[in-house]
Parts: structure tokens; sequence; C-alpha cells
């Protein structure tokens, strides 16, 4: 797992990445509980995911072609200081009472940025360690967010109960400026080159590697195994902020220690999955079968948990399970495609992950409406296992 860390610029990217990951906390907790706070409604507060996430499934695709043309680091430091901007601006409009449709302008504005900034942060791994260590630096990659998790929500609300929402947000703010100083510290004269897409589509320059072989984007079957597979998981087996909650809340009956409690039990062991991952020197599409399996298995044992207890025992289990697959398969879209469609590659992978979010709480909350939040979690477990066979039967020999 050290080895991309023995890369300089890598260390500075992954330092970024745990920042932002871990700021945002504070953001979306203090949005959360001023918009619950002055409406109480859920339909008010799903606005706040709808702008989040809306943009990212309008541009994301763009945002991937925009990779091939512009460095992804001066993406990166756009995005970093528009973030903060827009964030600060945040601070304006979180009160007890909140004009809703200017919070909802803020965050489509941030979730706009979002759309390139996921995409710049992806696409830059190859940069940072080059062809020989990028499965294991997209695996570490994963630990950043999962390691955010399972501190910056309890430091978010102790932010919130003792300094406000207005304190959150500054925060999240000041957050994105340390972000933007660890991204300029990226020595670009240290970054591994790709070759760039000319206008026409993808034709090779003269220094490409690659050949005419690969001068265009292919959906190769294993490309398209990669991308379903994706879409699936992330549509019915990765909405754990409404699934948990709601199994901890109704079939439980916990309170709001327990809630917690599962979360950050959670992210503990999706650190130690993303180490797993990042175990493994070269990862392939093949790689999902085990990944998808180990989720499966996960989430059914989860499901399965008749008491509070033994849930929460579980929980640990399911974080690994996830970290294990988002470092897989990860890996393995970085792994899939020439250097030079690492950006178009990783939009539609951000486009799956992200821009599912909305349909995917949607239907999770159906579910869980109409029966239970372990059930719910049965559906998901039933997807991942799904998608173990459907790699099996794709990447046969």
């Amino acid at each position: 797992m050290g080895s991309p860390f023995r890369h300089r610029n890598f260390s500075w990217y992954f330092t970024g990445q745990l920042i932002s990951n871990t700021g945002v906390w504070f953001q979306n907790l203090a949005l959360q509980l001023v918009v619950l706070g002055a409406t109480g409604s859920a339909q008010a507060l799903s606005g706040i995911t709808i702008a989040q996430f809306l943009p990212i499934f309008l541009l994301g695709l763009p945002a991937g072609r925009l990779m091939e043309h512009v460095a992804p680091r001066t993406v990166l430091l756009v995005t970093s200081l528009a973030s903060a901007a827009a964030t600060a601006g945040l601070v304006f409009v979180v009160n007890q009472d909140p004009d809703l449709w200017a919070l909802y302008g803020l965050v489509g504005v941030l979730g706009t940025v979002q759309a390139f900034e996921r995409v710049a942060a992806q696409t830059i791994i190859f940069e940072l360690v080059g062809a020989t260590g990028l499965s294991r630096a997209a695996s570490v990659s994963t630990i950043a967010l999962a390691a955010a998790r399972s501190v910056g929500p309890a430091l978010a609300g102790l932010a919130f109960q003792g300094l406000g929402p207005g304190a959150c947000i500054l925060i999240d703010a000041g957050a994105y400026l340390l972000v933007f100083a660890s991204r300029w510290l990226i020595r670009p004269a240290e970054l591994h080159g790709r070759t760039p897409v000319g206008p026409d589509g993808g034709r090779p320059g003269p220094a490409d590697p690659a050949g005419p072989a690969s001068s265009s984007f292919r959906w190769s079957r294993d490309v398209a195994t990669l991308l379903v597979v994706n879409v699936v998981v992330s549509l019915l087996a990765m909405n754990f902020g409404l699934v948990l909650t709601s199994t901890v809340d109704l079939s439980y009956g916990g309170d709001a220690a327990a809630v917690g409690a599962v979360h950050t039990l959670n992210a503990v062991g999706a650190v130690a999955g993303g180490v797993l991952a990042a175990r493994r020197a070269q990862v392939t599409v093949r790689s999902l079968m085990p990944a998808t399996a180990v989720f499966g298995a996960a989430l059914a044992l989860n499901a399965a948990a008749p008491t509070l207890v033994l849930f929460l025992v579980a929980a640990p289990v399911l974080g690994l399970g996830v970290g294990y697959y988002q470092g897989i398969v990860n890996a393995a879209a970085q792994e899939s495609v020439p250097p030079r469609f690492i950006g178009r590659m990783m939009s539609w992978m951000t486009l799956g992950s992200y821009g599912m979010v909305p349909f995917g709480a949607l239907a999770m909350g159906w579910v869980i409406d109409a029966s239970s939040g372990r059930v719910a979690l049965a559906v998901s477990a039933v997807s991942a296992l799904a998608c173990t066979v459907v790699v099996l039967l794709r990447t046969r020999p």
C-alpha cells in the first residue's frame, strides 16, 4: 500500500482529498440540520440532494472530455477556489429562516463545480504515479473517503453544537483553501504525461506509444461490464446514508448515538477494505468477481442481524466489503482504457457512482417505506451477488 506515497505528488494529492472529504461533512451536516429545523420536511431536505448531484448527472460526461484537453491539476486548482467561494456564500443563507431557493441555488453551483472536480481527481491519478503504480494508487485514493467518513460526522456534530451552522460552513470553506494549497504543491514537472486526444476525436500524435489501434475510445466488453456493474451497485447497494440510518431508527428503534456508531463502524471497516484492495498490484475487470461477492455477503450478513447489537457488530464487515469493492472498481476502471482516455472513462464512472444517487435514494426509500431497512439491505445483497454472476459470465476466457 505504501508504494504510491513514494511519489511526493501523490502524497500531496491524498492529503488534499482527505481534507476535502472531511470538510464537506461540516457543510452537509449544517445544511441538513438547518433545513430540517426550519421546515421539518424530508421533501425539502431531498432538494439538497437533488441540487448537489443532478449537475454531476448532467455534466459528468462533458467533464471527462475536458480532461482530455486540459491538465487535471489545473482543473483541480480552479475547482478548489470555486468551491471555497460558493461554500462561503452559503453563510448568508444558513439561518433559522433560510431562503430555500437561494440555498438550493448555491448547492447547485457547488454540484456543478464538483462535477468537474470529481472527474479530475480520478483522472490525475495516472499522472501522479504512472502506469506501473496505477492500480494500487487508485485503490489507496478511496481510503481518503472512508477515513473522512470515520471522523467527519463526529467533528461536524461537535462544531454544529458548539459554534452553529455558519461556523461549520466557514470551516468547510477554509478546508477548500487548504485543498488548493495541497494541489498547488503538486509539481507539474514530475507528472507522468498522458497523450492528449486531438480535436478529431482521438487521433494519436507522434509521441503516442499506443499507436492507431487505440486511437479512439472503445466500448469493449470489459468496459461495458464494468460500467453496468458500477451503475447497478450504485443504484441499489450504496445508499448507506438512507438505508443504515433508517434500519437503525425504524427497524431496531435505535437512538442518534446508535446511528452515529453504525456509520463510524462502517467507515472504519471501509478503511480496512481499501487497504486490502491496495495490496493488489494489478487489477482487472475480472477482479470484480471477489469484490462484489464479498460485498454481497457482507450486505446479507447485515440484513440478517436480528438485533441492534448484532447489527453494530456486523457494521465493520459491511464497511470492509464497501471499501474493498470501491478500491477494486476504481482501479479496474483506471486500468481498462489507454491512459489518454482515463478522463472519459472516469466521467462515466462518476456518472454511475454519483449521478445515480437521487434515483437510488428514491428506489431504496420506496423499499424501506413498503417493508423495512433490513429488506432494503437484502435487495442490495441480491444486486451485488447478481453482479458477481454477470462478471463471471462476461469475463470467461
